[in-house]
């Protein structure tokens, strides 16, 4: 699993014209699955996504989780996380998630995340979408999980 994580003032999607989600301060997340991810994964990753300390405190220091800023988020499925261009210059995307296998997953781990407290707006999995955000900062983090849960 992989994941941008942008610091945001606030962030929105659009789906064919209209808005479908739409946060003030928070993350935008772009989610990418693979296809060896699984539920205990997502889970692992969603509760480094709460704990993650980006904002910043009274002295200037990033110091401050999500809960403690009463933020939210704005998740967005991206298959492109996973994109492959070792070779030439057209990205192949063999390594992102099947969609049978990536959008459970991708549901999961916003609903993991509203489990534990935290609002949640979301895109709608493999649609186009527009997704227009003003990030803080700017702060942008990725997560890994074969780097930073190490399955």
């Amino acid at each position: 699993m992989r994941l941008v994580i942008q610091r945001v003032k606030h962030a929105s999607v659009e789906i064919d014209g209209a808005i479908h989600g739409k946060i003030n301060q928070g993350y935008m997340i772009l989610v990418g699955i693979q296809n060896e991810d699984t539920r205990e994964i997502v889970g692992k990753m969603a509760e480094k996504v709460a704990k993650l300390r980006i904002f910043t405190d009274e002295e200037d220091k990033m110091n401050l989780n999500l809960s403690q800023v009463d933020g939210s988020i704005l998740s967005i499925s991206q298959f492109t996380l996973y994109a492959d261009c070792h070779k030439g210059n057209r990205p192949s995307f063999s390594y992102a998630g099947k969609p049978a296998i990536a959008e459970p997953l991708y549901m999961y781990f916003n609903e993991y995340l509203r489990k534990i407290g935290i609002h949640v707006e979301e895109g709608i999995f493999g649609a186009d979408m527009k997704v227009d955000l003003l990030n803080d900062g700017p702060v942008t983090i990725i997560l890994d999980s074969d780097i930073d849960i190490r399955k």
